[in-house]
């Protein structure tokens, strides 16, 4: 399939995230409006390089991961400019650029999760040991994130990517981990050791 990019700067979107983005660059509102139009969905990439001091292409300095990023409310303003909300969805590799158009375009291969071989009991359960560490991590949050904390361990997985303090090489790691129990295995891994030793 060939989607539009949005790359970002130092962002990692997960499935049922929800982001926030203000458009203003021409290119992008041609992408918003191709996306309003057609009602697909856009890709979010990390550009993993920045501009200054690299003699690449934009479209060698993105991450080949991304998320396919769902238009869920589009506010235009008199300027011409949008706010947006987003919210991700499937993940996916970047086949091929495509770079007839003003912004960035790609050929992308969907890229799900693989079953665990150990099944949902264990899924939860690490789900719920993610969920307690966050909780010793940010204890003056904990009542906030005890009512905004989702059930399904996909979700918690993206809630708690969201929360915890990671790099965001740390977290374009987790979304490629090939399994939900990986991604929650790796996010457990970036835990503080001292927040653990509160066990």
């Amino acid at each position: 399939m060939f989607v539009p990019l949005f790359p970002l700067p130092n962002v990692v979107l997960f499935p049922g995230q929800v982001l926030p983005l203000y458009v203003f660059e021409p290119r992008y509102r041609e992408l918003l409006a191709r996306v309003q139009a057609t009602g697909e969905p856009f890709g979010i990439v990390r550009i993993v390089q920045p501009r200054e001091g690299s003699a690449l292409p934009f479209h060698e300095r993105v991450s080949r991961i991304g998320t396919l990023a769902h238009l869920n409310k589009a506010v235009t303003h008199e300027d011409g400019t949008s706010s947006i909300l987003v919210v991700g969805g499937e993940r996916f590799r970047v086949r091929d650029f495509d770079l007839t158009h003003p912004y960035l375009s790609a050929e992308v291969t969907p890229w799900p999760l693989d079953p665990g071989p150990l099944g949902e009991a264990a899924e939860d359960a690490t789900a719920r040991s993610l969920l307690a560490d966050l909780l010793r991590l940010r204890p003056d949050d904990a009542e906030a994130i005890r009512q905004a904390a989702p059930h399904d361990p996909l979700l918690v997985a993206s809630f708690t990517a969201a929360l915890l303090p990671l790099t965001h090489e740390q977290r374009e790691e987790a979304l490629a981990a090939p399994t939900l129990l990986d991604r929650l295995n790796t996010l457990l891994g970036f835990v503080p050791a001292e927040v653990k030793e509160l066990n």
